[in-house]
């Protein structure tokens, strides 16, 4: 269960509760908010609903999160609902919950992550006529889609050649004040524009340049910083993800080559200590190493799991720097876990090898679905 889903159960939970009488509310949350506990918290999320709720429904916090609690522990997927402090709700899912969002990411493919949400609405997008401006209105519109939304963008002037050619920006972007009548109109994208000309970059790196930095910060785009755009090593954020994702790929040749394919389940051998690395070494049983297997494929776990979640606020801000900083947290937490992924010597493949590659490629999914709604290729090679 994804931190999206579970919100929406919590939901429903109350939407219930009201139909049933048993709770008395004029107006119902649009949606309810769940994240990894706080300071004496439990359990894998935890949320403040009851706390929210609890003047309007003329109720105490914690009788209101404990009426709640009794409906979700009937929810399949949680194991178990503690109430702790002034009424927090916090929330464990069943064991096998990371199996599940690995298996929920395979399944989903690159469309992880996409939704109905704003299924028949018309968001009227309309850009300066600037290169900057108009890359992130078309960035915004791929995330829009992903949730349902139709777009519907216009320019204060024709897209120039360059643009459509070497930014991949629509052709047929029309001309146009920006004044529609959808059902979202918003006001005109105008970021701060970049200093030089974009397009020497190429498509990819311009594109990222555009668009990683937040529209009102002005994107590192000149001679002296091109090196920095397009050079493969790890001071280049962009590198970072398109490498891990080439990593996955890889990964998963070399394990068919070894004769074994991936499988959600435990990334650790049962009874084994933490696996732990040193450096950039492989992951080993024995040390004192700072990074555990299993303390980083939770970080990663929890980043995958709050893909939808990017994607929704992504679109709703038509903010793609919330999703390009996303695919840097995903490709940094998976690092770690690529050395421990193929057996080592004489080792055979073993149940958490199998595990360990469904996480890596479920990972690698989500880094080459949110690239192509930046409109960046993801390549199996570098």
């Amino acid at each position: 269960m994804t931190p999206v889903e579970l919100s929406r159960t919590v939901l429903h939970a109350v939407r219930r509760a009201v139909d049933e009488g048993e709770l008395a509310l004029a107006v119902l949350p649009e949606r309810v908010v769940v994240a990894p506990p706080g300071p004496g918290g439990c359990g894998d999320y935890a949320t403040n609903v009851a706390l929210q709720l609890a003047r309007p429904a003329g109720q105490p916090a914690p009788a209101l999160a404990e009426l709640l609690r009794t409906r979700l522990l009937r929810t399949d997927g949680i194991s178990d609902v503690v109430v702790t402090g002034p009424g927090f709700l916090n929330i464990s899912l069943d064991g096998d919950a990371d199996g599940r969002l690995v298996r929920d990411i395979l399944r989903a493919g690159p469309r992880y992550g996409h939704s109905d949400t704003l299924a028949g609405q018309t968001v009227e997008l309309h850009a300066a006529h600037d290169a900057r401006a108009v890359v992130l209105m078309d960035a915004a519109a791929r995330v829009l889609r992903s949730q349902g939304a139709r777009p519907r963008l216009t320019c204060a002037g024709p897209p120039e050649d360059a643009w459509v050619r070497i930014l991949g920006v629509p052709s047929d972007i029309p001309a146009g004040t920006g004044t529609g009548t959808g059902t979202g109109t918003d006001a005109p994208l105008r970021p701060v524009p970049a200093p030089a000309d974009p397009t020497p970059l190429g498509r990819d790196a311009a594109r990222w340049a555009l668009l990683h930095p937040a529209p009102h910060d002005r994107p590192h785009i000149g001679d002296s910083q091109r090196e920095q755009h397009l050079a493969q090593r790890e001071t280049n954020p962009l590198f970072r993800v398109r490498y891990a994702h080439a990593r996955t790929r890889a990964l998963l040749h070399n394990a068919a080559d070894l004769g074994f394919t991936p499988e959600p389940g435990p990334l650790t051998p049962e009874g084994d200590g933490p696996l732990t690395s040193e450096g950039d070494g492989p992951l080993t049983s024995e040390g004192d190493g700072p990074v555990t297997a299993d303390g980083d494929a939770q970080g990663l776990i929890q980043l995958l799991a709050d893909h939808p979640r990017v994607l929704a606020a992504t679109a709703a801000h038509r903010a793609p720097d919330r999703l390009a900083r996303h695919l840097v947290a995903v490709a940094d937490a998976l690092a770690p876990l690529l050395p421990s992924v193929l057996p080592l010597g004489d080792e055979k493949p073993s149940a958490a090898h199998r595990a360990r590659l469904a996480l890596a490629e479920a990972a690698g999914t989500v880094l080459a679905g949110g690239l192509s709604l930046l409109g960046i290729d993801a390549p199996e090679h570098l």
